[in-house]
């Protein structure tokens, strides 16, 4: 086990974050979190890892690992209990497989389309991103929203065109994990596993659980709502509601 505590860089708002955050939290490993301001975050994860994005988790003092799916594995095999791995060789490829899925198929297409419908909108953009910093950087960062609005839409491929796909491949994958739902309740045999968490984790922009750490802020804008309207009353996010209810579980941050 590392001797140094991990320190998680992350965006408060973020699905893919949130995975990372999940995994932290279900383990009970104590760790730092230092949130960053997206388009004001660049140079910092630029100077831990030579790339751009977030999550970044660093271990040992030294050791940065960027990616929600490679972080998993890191504390997979620094903290194997409780394991989010199945223990079995097939119900560990289905779980990975799954994870995978949803990693490409759901996560990146669930932002996409909702950023389209939610971006437009200044105030209540600047604030979802600033999440609980103060109120400086809040005036700061709506100040600096249009700039970062262009280059968020460049940066993820939003236009109209491109949110319909993705709407469309959001509704697929929400067919899909409708349709691997087990009778256990779970995604892979009987019991929590890292496809669980992943599907629900990507889901959480449009769940408002109530057990998501950095919650979006209220009033939400008529195009919020009308976008999680449109996909109804999904079986998919009741389960995942509930997966959030019964294993998201205690903070273990540590402000140490």
């Amino acid at each position: 086990m590392p001797a140094a505590t991990p320190v998680l860089w992350h965006f408060e708002v973020s699905h893919f974050n949130e995975k990372a955050r999940w995994a932290l939290d279900y383990k009970a490993i104590a760790h730092k979190r230092r949130p960053l301001l997206p388009g004001l975050h660049v140079l910092p994860v630029l100077r831990l890892t030579r790339q751009n994005q977030v999550p970044v988790l660093v271990l040992d003092g030294n050791k940065p690992i960027h990616d929600s799916t490679r972080i998993i594995e890191a504390l997979e095999e620094g903290w194997p209990d409780p394991p989010l791995y199945p223990s079995d060789r097939a119900g560990r490829e289905r779980a990975l497989e799954l994870e995978d899925f949803f990693d490409e198929q759901l996560g990146p297409y669930i932002r996409r389309a909702l950023f389209y419908d939610v971006l437009p909108d200044s105030a209540y953009s600047s604030r979802m991103f600033v999440g609980t910093a103060g109120p400086a950087w809040q005036a700061i960062y709506r100040a600096m929203f249009p700039l970062t609005r262009a280059l968020m839409r460049t940066a993820m491929n939003i236009n109209a065109g491109s949110a319909a796909i993705a709407f469309d491949k959001t509704v697929a994958a929400l067919d899909r994990l409708e349709r691997e739902i087990r009778p256990s309740g779970y995604l892979v045999g009987d019991r929590f596993s890292v496809a669980d968490l992943t599907a629900a984790a990507l889901l959480a922009p449009v769940l408002d659980a109530p057990e998501f750490p950095y919650p979006l802020p209220h009033p939400r804008p008529d195009a919020y709502r009308r976008f999680v309207a449109s996909f109804g009353q999904r079986e998919a996010f009741t389960w995942a509601r509930h997966i959030y209810a019964r294993h998201r579980g205690r903070s273990a941050e540590t402000r140490a």
